[in-house]
This record gives C-alpha cells, sequence and structure tokens, in this order.
C-alpha cells in the first residue's frame, strides 16, 4: 500500500463530488426523486460525506461505526453546506501522516437485514479508506444517472470506477 496513491484516489473522488456541487443548484440537489424511497442528489452525496466522516471520526478510537452517520439535513439540503464539508475533507485526509493507514481498526455495521445488532469485524485505515472511495464512485454512478434525467451533465469519468476506465482505455487501444 502506497499512502500518497490512496491519498490520490481520496483527492480525485472528493474533487468529483466537487464538480457535481459546482454544477447543480440548491433546488436540483435537494429535489427529491417520485417514488416511495426517492432520494435527492443530496440524500446521495451526504451518504457518501457520512462514511468518509465515519472514518475520520473513528480513527482515534479504532472504531469505525458506519451506522453512527450523521445524517445531516443541511447537508443533504444545501451545496454550500455539501462544498464546505467537502473542502473540509480535501484538506483533512492529506494532513494525516502517511503512518496512520497500516493501523488496525475495529469495523462496526449494519449488514443483514434479519439481524438485530451491527457486526464488528477487524480491518485497517487503509483498507476503509479504500472502501469509502469504492463507496464513493457506486453512490456517484447513480448520482450520475440521477442528473442525466435532470439535464445536468457531468464529466466522463464522473461515477466511473478507475478499473473500469483502465480496461475500457484498454479495449479501446486494440
Amino acid at each position: 500500500m502506497k499512502p500518497a496513491s490512496l491519498i490520490s484516489a481520496v483527492e480525485d473522488v472528493l474533487q468529483q463530488g466537487r464538480t457535481l456541487l459546482t454544477t447543480v443548484s440548491d433546488e436540483a440537489y435537494s429535489r427529491k426523486e417520485d417514488g416511495p424511497n426517492g432520494a435527492s442528489l443530496g440524500a446521495h452525496y451526504r451518504h457518501v460525506l457520512d462514511h468518509f466522516l465515519c472514518l475520520l471520526e473513528g480513527m482515534g478510537s479504532g472504531e469505525i461505526n458506519y451506522d453512527h452517520r450523521r445524517r445531516s439535513p443541511e447537508l443533504e439540503n444545501s451545496v454550500d453546506v455539501a462544498l464546505l464539508a467537502t473542502e473540509c475533507l480535501l484538506e483533512k485526509f492529506p494532513a494525516l501522516p502517511a503512518e496512520i493507514w497500516l493501523c488496525a481498526c475495529t469495523v462496526v455495521y449494519s449488514v443483514g437485514y434479519g439481524d438485530t445488532e451491527a457486526q464488528a469485524v477487524p480491518s485497517n485505515l487503509a483498507r476503509e479508506l479504500m472502501f469509502c472511495v469504492g463507496h464513493a464512485i457506486h453512490h456517484f454512478a447513480i448520482l450520475k444517472l440521477l442528473c442525466a434525467g435532470r439535464s445536468v451533465t457531468l464529466p466522463y469519468e464522473f461515477g466511473i470506477a478507475p478499473s473500469t476506465l483502465k480496461h475500457l482505455e484498454a479495449q479501446a487501444a486494440h
């Protein structure tokens, strides 16, 4: 694991988030989709940031609890608040010492629908940062679809996994 590469990936994905935020209005960001569970762009983006925030908050104790997300309505409904949170994360992650990513941690997360308790599993901070980046890309793919339905254009690579981009480039080269 190369900490510089890991931080670069975080910066790349948060920069994509910044691009989204500078492209949409508050109205487009906070408007919920039709349907019983229709989420807004802001709900997806807030969810992404919540995972990064859980990681930062748990680093001190060594327990990352993804079930204890803030779920801030302000972060979900205001482009400016989301942009401020994104900028804060863009400052905090690169400022952390490289050796911190080697530290072990325990991850707490509810993954089973029938289980009443969250599960705790061993991990390390580098793995959890990779999870947050991959999780962000997944939600960005959803956001890109929602944006297309609102005539909001995002860059081609927004929401596409780096491995997929490399695969597509290799196919195009043949």
